[in-house]
């Protein structure tokens, strides 16, 4: 495997809650994110998946600093990111960029898409002198299948899989490292999902790229994805390759998951089990004790409520080498095979 390129360990962000008006107090705090790890390697994808409302989104701010961790670390070629300022933080930000989920109100429309995509020029002047910008931002449209000629068009003049190409070539202006991807494709039609996706991968191998991938879409992360990692109020519930998740997974939550994920072909979907989970989330300002899916597990026991169930390897995989046996936050982890693997590619 490559060398890590991105480390996140503990990573924490509570918003807190007050009352009154000229002398606040705080009375709670919201548990947005509550403790994430995992790591990026050069050349990967990692997947993160989940419900609305489970800290994706989150997350992936505190990565480009859009958003400062309450705690936790955030290590980018080993350096702790989350305690850089000034021109250390423009440096890293140069190499760590985000693509936004919605491509009608990322991009400035008062902005022409040569501004758009030029603007990271000037705040990082040394990548392209002034001279050259035009050529620089011409070539981007071209790399991500757009005309260049469409350089002096406005936002508005483009459709939505279009503007989402714009996004992504912003994104590539300063020839970064990692991209954060926040659920890049779910605003866009069936059809344009596909072609960005595709579009995504291409540009991962022609610009050595590594992406933190994020969406609720199973199928589309599994299409894009060589790791995974599934959240659930705050917290990854399981993290694996993509056969260990989708052929193999051992987390209860996980396994509700795949058993929503459509199903094209009708004998296969009647004759699969279908697992709903009772109630709802909990609220993230009032989390449950010990696991904090146990209030919608079918699993459940009173042990899940006195323990925190650590992300790891479970006891009775732990000497074994087959697929079964990756990080799974669960004391009660089992392996089952909810859709057939050919059903879910």
């Amino acid at each position: 495997m490559a060398e890590p390129i991105l480390e996140v360990r503990g990573l924490v962000k509570h918003y807190p809650l007050t009352t009154g008006v000229l002398f606040k107090k705080q009375v709670g705090s919201v548990k947005a994110v509550d403790g994430v790890d995992f790591t990026l390697h050069r050349g990967e994808t990692l997947g993160i998946v989940g419900e609305s409302g489970c800290g994706k989104s989150t997350v992936a701010r505190m990565l480009v600093n859009l958003e400062k961790p309450t705690a936790g670390v955030i290590r980018y070629k080993g350096e702790d990111i989350t305690q850089l300022t000034g021109k250390a933080l423009k440096a890293v930000r140069r190499n760590i960029q985000m693509v936004f989920q919605d491509p009608y109100t990322s991009l400035n429309p008062r902005m022409t898409v040569g501004d758009i995509i030029g603007e990271p020029y000037e705040i990082h002047p040394e990548v392209a002198p002034k001279g050259d910008r035009g050529r620089r931002v011409q070539e981007l449209l071209e790399v991500v299948g757009l005309n260049p000629e469409y350089i002096n068009r406005y936002p508005h003049q483009f459709s939505g899989g279009q503007r989402q190409r714009i996004g992504i070539a912003r994104g590539l202006a300063l020839r970064p490292e990692i991209i954060v991807a926040d659920e890049p494709v779910s605003a866009l039609d069936v059809s344009v999902q596909a072609q960005v996706i595709n579009l995504m991968e291409r540009l991962q191998n022609e610009f050595d790229l590594s992406y933190i991938f994020i969406a609720h879409d199973l199928s589309i992360v599994r299409h894009i994805s060589d790791r995974v990692g599934v959240m659930y109020l705050g917290r990854i519930m399981e993290i694996g390759t993509d056969e260990e998740i989708y052929d193999h997974p051992t987390h209860p939550y996980t396994q509700a998951l795949l058993s929503a994920v459509p199903v094209p072909d009708p004998e296969a979907r009647e004759h699969r089990e279908r697992i709903i989970l009772a109630g709802d989330v909990p609220s993230p300002t009032n989390i449950p004790s010990g696991c904090r899916f146990r209030t919608r597990c079918f699993k459940a026991r009173e042990r899940c409520a006195l323990e925190v169930p650590a992300l790891a390897v479970p006891a009775e995989f732990r000497l074994t080498t087959g697929p079964a046996a990756h990080d799974s936050a669960c004391l009660f982890a089992e392996e089952k095979q909810v859709v057939p693997p050919e059903e879910t590619r």
